[in-house]
């Protein structure tokens, strides 16, 4: 065996010691930084043989072999896998590597110092683990679930559309002249028109003629009376105490044909009267039929007050012409003067339709008498005359008849 000196000994195991302890550092350091290290085999240093015990005055045995250094450093453990990347997240910062444990101070010399236990490494950040899935990302933008429509586009905030400028009211057609008007068409009848100027007057107890298109007639069976005609449908008359007078202008058909063969006949009046009738008198129309005889009048105002009544009447009942409630009779009669059917009748029958109000203007719609007549058994013949009327049984007075006109739709 080989001497070697002690104070070399020495410093070989010192050496040996520190050399163990530099390779665990140096293995301590190289483990992966992505796997978990293992821990740092301990280091056991061999402790040195007892010096052998000197002899009685022997030579002092030589010191034991120093013991080699325990075993080198463990073998780190095996570096895990790096974490995968999360999908779409953000990578995970990786993880501070832990600090190495303070290498051990060295063991005194004699029994050298164990090392120090190497700090297990820092464990790395699983690279890459800890960023989150991006996963709820991208759904429509935080749930944005695509832009509403704006409204659905409803017209403009519910304009629903520009409300047509509504159509132009068509102008009513032209109204029709609706017939004759109820107050028999005095609308279309001046009330307040002027007697025309100049005309013909005639005095007479009993005459006719033709003004105008018209008849006209006076009668009286006493006394004076007058009758003044114009080229318009006109006329004026007087009386002074003329017993029973008639003053007279409208149709003459001289009996040639039935009553109802001359469709509607109609007269416009308007008339101012003044002084007096006598104890009767009617303004309004009058006429004859003959086969039956009969002399009829419609009397729309008087010098008395309305409703007069003939006297020995018999009540036909009421009908309402033109807006008026008139009243019908018939009365039996022989007259004074004779009739209009011939010399050999000496009676005859009278009809009357007489207006419960009195009026000075309007028009008198003769043809629907006749029928409210018929309707009450009062029937007419063939028709001699209707001609706007004043009749009056004395007094003295005049009237003027500023509108008198008549017509029927059948000639």
């Amino acid at each position: 065996m080989t001497y070697v000196p002690l104070h070399s000994r020495r410093l070989l195991g010192t050496l040996v010691s520190c050399l163990a302890a530099v390779v665990l550092e140096a293995c301590a350091n190289s483990e992966s930084a992505t796997g978990e290290g293992g821990n740092g085999g301990t280091s056991t240093p061999g402790e040195g043989g007892s010096a052998g015990s000197s002899g009685p005055g022997g030579t002092s045995g030589d010191g034991g072999t120093t013991g080699l250094g325990g075993s080198v450093i463990g073998t780190g453990g095996a570096g895990s896998s790096a974490g995968t990347t999360g999908t779409a997240g953000t990578t995970g910062t990786a993880g501070t590597t832990g600090t190495a444990g303070t290498t051990g101070t060295a063991g005194t010399s004699g029994s050298a110092g164990r090392g120090g236990t190497t700090g297990t490494a820092g464990t790395t950040g699983l690279a890459g683990r800890g960023g989150t899935t991006g996963g709820a990302g991208a759904t429509g933008t935080a749930g944005r679930g695509g832009t509403t429509g704006t409204a659905g586009a409803t017209g403009t905030a519910g304009r629903g559309g520009t409300t047509g400028t509504a159509g132009t009211t068509g102008t009513a057609g032209a109204t029709g002249t609706a017939g004759t008007t109820g107050t028999g068409g005095a609308a279309m009848i001046d009330c307040n028109a002027a007697l025309p100027t100049g005309g013909t007057q005639r005095s007479s107890s009993n005459a006719t003629g033709t003004a105008a298109g018209l008849s006209w007639a006076i009668w009286t069976n006493s006394g004076p009376g007058t009758i003044t005609t114009f080229s318009v449908p006109a006329f004026a008359a007087s009386w002074n105490g003329s017993g029973d007078f008639l003053a007279r202008l409208g149709l003459q058909w001289n009996n040639t044909r039935k009553y109802d063969s001359y469709g509607t006949i109609t007269a416009q009046f308007a008339s101012r009267k003044t002084g007096t009738g006598g104890g009767y008198s009617y303004i309004g129309i009058y006429g004859w039929s003959t086969n039956p005889c009969v002399e009829f009048y419609i009397v729309d105002d008087s010098y008395n007050r309305l409703p007069v009544n003939p006297g020995n009447t018999t009540n036909k009942g009421t009908v309402t012409i033109d807006g008026g409630q008139y009243v019908l009779y018939t009365r039996n009669t022989n007259g004074t003067g004779g009739s209009k059917c011939g010399s050999s009748i000496t009676s005859w029958v009278q009809f009357y339709s007489i207006r419960n109000t009195a009026r000075t203007c309007g028009q008198i719609t003769v043809s629907d008498h006749f029928k409210a007549w018929a309707a009450a058994g009062m029937t007419l013949g063939n028709m001699d005359q209707a001609q706007i009327l004043v009749e009056t049984g004395g007094g003295t007075g005049s009237i003027e008849f500023p509108i008198a006109n008549m017509t029927a739709s059948t000639p």
